[in-house]
């Protein structure tokens, strides 16, 4: 998305002489991606390069390793996620539930605001945070995000942030890829605008409210996120948030799932017509986001509103039930439920879901859910998502259909 913002005082032309404050040289970076020819923001610091540590960088007492389970049967996983308690902050309550080659699905469930002279920056992987639970804000050089249930937070690679909650607890549920994030070029015309027939309009996002830099010197814990999942501490000397202005296509944004516009036709649609995000080409690496909210079902006079079974072979798909709603697993997915479909397994409604979902022909469903296909991609399940699992999921369909 090449969707250029500009914020705060900075010189009209990259790279020249610009004084935010009297007499001191602003200093210039250049936040980009894919080697200098992909989006990128330059950002302009009041006195102080980002690089000034004030201690030599040591390992954190803390790791966000995703080690995976033991157990390679293959198999459909259902992680109860909603069974993992609330501690510590956004960054320490991380836990990777499920690990590809290069996407990482975890879940933080926070009770406490991070320390005020601390930051967390992902160096290996741009996020997506879908705030399940929670009210906060979320802190950047860039500026800040208030956040609530139902928004996604995008936030590229190497960028400086914190969480501060305002309400008791916050659930997230987290996408990380090493590739950016953006909309599906498929929605874009030439120009790189959202066509009138796509189901994002892109300047609905949320983008952060920037606020007066902070010039002050001091002790500043930076934990950055490296080499599949080590964590180091580096010491800054300034604090990080000290940008005078900023410009760019590269920066943290939010996307509230109900300015996704859903997509309805006579007979079923598939998850595609639902997707939001995408990571990579979409060809050949990378994954799709998809939101599953409210829109009418099918009208057709023989519509079947439950989906049907399929084996999308070149995809895994990860399903995160933000509500229970669900006519296709009914009874057995909850609010906070991830399912783990591998492609090389069908998947499917259970029991009667199809008979019975045909009483909601051409009416609103209720389902809230975020959708992870990956592109060509295998995801494992990690040891906590093993722990964490419904053990006779595998089963499911088997007991329903007895029922």
């Amino acid at each position: 998305m090449a969707y250029v913002i500009k914020k705060g005082n900075l010189p009209a032309t990259p790279h020249t002489e610009f004084y935010a404050i009297p007499n001191v040289l602003a200093l210039e970076e250049i936040h980009g991606s894919y080697g200098f020819n992909g989006p990128y923001t330059r950002k302009m610091h009041l006195r102080s390069y980002p690089t000034e540590q004030s201690k030599l960088p040591k390992i954190a007492d803390f790791s966000l390793f995703a080690k995976t389970a033991s157990d390679k049967v293959l198999q459909p996983y259902h992680v109860l996620s909603q069974n993992i308690p609330y501690e510590k902050d956004f960054v320490r309550s991380r836990k990777p539930l499920m690990v590809g080659a290069k996407t990482i699905v975890s879940v933080s469930k926070p009770k406490i605001s991070m320390n005020e002279n601390e930051f967390f920056r992902n160096g290996e992987r741009h996020e997506i945070i879908y705030v399940q639970n929670g009210n906060g804000t979320l802190k950047t050089e860039y500026g800040e995000l208030d956040f609530r249930k139902g928004l996604y937070l995008i936030i590229p690679k190497g960028t400086i942030y914190k969480v501060d909650l305002t309400s008791p607890e916050a659930f997230f549920f987290i996408i990380e890829s090493q590739f950016p994030i953006i909309f599906p070029p498929h929605y874009m015309n030439k120009d790189g605008q959202a066509t009138l027939m796509a189901p994002i309009v892109e300047t609905e996002i949320e983008v952060p409210k920037f606020l007066e830099p902070i010039d002050k010197t001091g002790e500043y814990t930076l934990y950055v996120k490296h080499n599949g999942g080590n964590v180091t501490v580096i010491t800054l000397s300034h604090h990080p948030f000290d940008i005078a202005g900023w410009e760019g296509a590269l920066y943290p944004f939010g996307f509230h799932i109900d300015n996704h516009h859903g997509i309805s036709r006579e007979i079923h649609t598939a998850p595609p017509v639902r997707q939001t995000f995408q990571s990579g080409d979409g060809n050949s690496y990378g994954f799709s986001v998809c939101s599953f909210k409210a829109q009418m079902e099918g009208w057709h006079p023989k519509d079947i509103p439950a989906p049907y079974a399929h084996s999308n072979v070149d995809s895994d798909e990860v399903l995160f039930f933000s509500s229970s709603h669900y006519t296709a697993r009914e009874g057995v997915i909850g609010a906070g439920s991830i399912t783990l479909h591998p492609g090389a397994l069908p998947h499917s409604p259970h029991g009667d879901a199809a008979l019975k979902s045909m009483k909601e022909r051409a009416k609103v469903n209720d389902m809230l859910a975020v959708m992870i296909d990956t592109f060509f991609e295998d995801l494992l399940i990690t040891d906590i998502g093993y722990e964490y699992r419904d053990k006779e999921y595998a089963l499911s369909w088997y007991k329903a259909k007895k029922g």
